[in-house]
């Protein structure tokens, strides 16, 4: 089994705390969502970042995948597969419906 990830780690964005991109842009709020710590094994919100993301309807977050239904972000379904009791989810419609996921 591959190593769990976060968002930003995933993605390569460089906007997690100390990122490259986030010296310049400033951090992304997933990272920073204390919260959900823990939720789905991520730090701050890095593997429930589609909660956040329907919680600040899309505006000041720089997700690279921002233009993508979180069902059809590839993380999002990473995460899905992943995670062997279910995902954690804020509601059915946080992440654009309910769409099944396919793990391979």
């Amino acid at each position: 089994m591959s190593r769990r990830l976060n968002c930003w780690e995933y993605t390569n964005c460089g906007m997690e705390p100390g990122g490259l991109f986030a010296k310049t842009h400033g951090s992304c709020p997933v990272a920073k969502m204390m919260k959900f710590d823990g939720i789905n094994g991520g730090q701050g919100a890095g593997r429930f970042c589609w909660a956040v993301k329907n919680r600040s309807g899309n505006a000041g977050l720089p997700c690279r995948n921002h233009r993508l239904s979180c069902t059809n972000c590839a993380f999002y379904r990473r995460v899905h597969c992943e995670e062997e009791d279910g995902i954690v989810e804020a509601k059915r419609e946080a992440a654009g419906g309910s769409k099944s996921v396919v793990c391979e």
